[in-house]
């Protein structure tokens, strides 16, 4: 929270999380096709400043991840949880596995963003659920 009682914003992502809410999630993409989040104002891998939405697939790939059971006091509600690289697309995304049953989550499976909640912080985590 920010000192005036309001909810504090992180620039960008909190618009980008908006959007994914919304069914209409999207990366930065620059004319050498390079695609980065938001909030980017330069691509990251050749500095181009012209960078256009595109929307992302409906589901992505999980190409790894890792099931923690002693977490930080941040995620200590949410433990034990799975957090997995996923690609969509373009680009590749980090979040926690959400409603999936631990035991079945791999390499190869195919996920959905979904806009989670942290059970410990209350606030809204970058999700993958099951397709």
């Amino acid at each position: 929270m920010a000192d005036d009682g309001s909810e504090v914003q992180d620039a960008g992502f909190d618009e980008w999380l908006d959007a994914a809410e919304e069914g209409a999630a999207y990366c930065l993409e620059c004319p050498e096709g390079h695609a980065s989040l938001p909030p980017r104002r330069v691509c990251p891998d050749c500095g181009a400043t012209d960078l256009e939405e595109t929307a992302l697939p409906d589901s992505g790939e999980i190409e790894t991840f890792t099931v923690t059971h002693v977490p930080t006091p941040a995620f200590e509600e949410d433990a034990p949880y799975a957090t997995a690289v996923a690609a969509f697309g373009p680009v590749r995304l980090t979040g926690q596995v959400v409603d999936v049953d631990l035991e079945t989550v791999e390499t190869g499976l195919e996920v959905e963003l979904e806009i989670a909640v942290s059970e410990t912080t209350g606030e809204r985590v970058l999700g993958f659920g099951s397709v």
